[in-house]
């Protein structure tokens, strides 16, 4: 069984590119992808979460207001019973200012993303990543169950 990534953007954010661009990578990367597309509630993340229990889910913004709205997003959704432990990524244009961008990125982690990205220089420690979670999974798939 395929390890399950739930694709989702900030709530102001209407580009599809990226969504797009994130989901052949991760398909291609051995994930099944449910992206849901553009301008997502935080609410409608949590239910889809709740739902479909992804393995990891995946924030990708470039309105440039990855910062704001993604702590908000995680902070929320934390709060969710059962997605304490879901990891969570974030990545693309997190703010309009490139010179405070880096340090947004740790303040997003210290909210509760396993890992935030600004850019493009990230992408060999995010696919490093997804390899970890995809390990994880086929080890606990192929585990006997509990007696």
């Amino acid at each position: 069984m395929k390890a399950l990534a739930l694709l989702t953007t900030v709530p102001s954010d209407a580009h599809n590119w990226n969504l797009i661009f994130m989901q052949l990578l991760l398909e291609e990367n051995g994930f099944t992808v449910i992206n849901l597309g553009p301008c997502v509630p935080y609410d409608l993340l949590a239910s889809a979460c709740l739902k479909h229990n992804p393995d990891v889910v995946v924030v990708s913004t470039i309105n440039g207001h990855g910062f704001i709205e993604g702590k908000a997003l995680i902070t929320e959704t934390r709060k969710v019973p059962g997605l304490a432990d879901t990891p969570f990524f974030i990545g693309g244009k997190l703010s309009t200012d490139a010179t405070l961008s880096h340090l947004y990125a740790v303040e997003l982690e210290l909210a509760g993303y396993r890992k935030a990205f600004n850019g493009g220089d990230g992408l060999p420690d995010f696919l490093q990543q997804l390899e970890q979670i995809k390990s994880r999974k086929t080890t606990l798939s192929v585990l006997p169950p509990p007696r």
